[in-house]
């Protein structure tokens, strides 16, 4: 969910560009966004990818069984383009229309991604020592019941 619904409520279709740029995230890396893990950080996969852009390697955000599929430079259009569809202010975002653009022109003109929502540390609590190595959990005590009809 893009960072101005979950906070204030508002919903447009720069939410919609938002939840568009994070599926083209997980599908480049093949990891959901929710309950991502990484053993060097606590960062979500926005927060990883906005990472490995940063620090001029990108391409280490592709799924393993994706590499050598599609040249290199198609893969960092792709993370470039889920990058700028998850900044954080709506009004930084591309419309769909450009964002199909920057996708499928020979040779767009993509402006450089600023910071993304929601990419900051999470605070992971630690399990039992019997567990088998750092194991993400959610600090809160929130239960979910389902109920189902007879």
């Amino acid at each position: 969910m893009s960072p101005e619904y979950v906070i204030d409520g508002l919903y447009s279709t720069k939410s919609d560009v938002f939840s568009f740029g994070v599926l083209v995230l997980e599908i480049v890396s093949g990891k959901r966004n929710r309950g991502f893990y990484h053993p060097d950080h606590d960062l979500n996969l926005v927060g990883h990818a906005w990472k490995l852009w940063n620090e001029g390697r990108p391409i280490e955000l592709v799924d393993v069984f994706m590499e050598g599929q599609s040249p290199n430079s198609q893969v960092v259009r792709c993370i470039r383009v889920g990058l700028l569809c998850v900044q954080l202010r709506p009004e930084d975002r591309p419309s769909m229309s450009s964002v199909l653009l920057m996708l499928f022109s020979e040779n767009p003109m993509l402006p450089p991604p600023k910071q993304p929502g929601f990419y900051t540390d999470r605070y992971i609590v630690e399990t039992d020592s019997s567990s088998a190595g750092k194991q993400p959990c959610t600090p809160n005590e929130v239960t979910v019941t389902r109920l189902q009809g007879r």
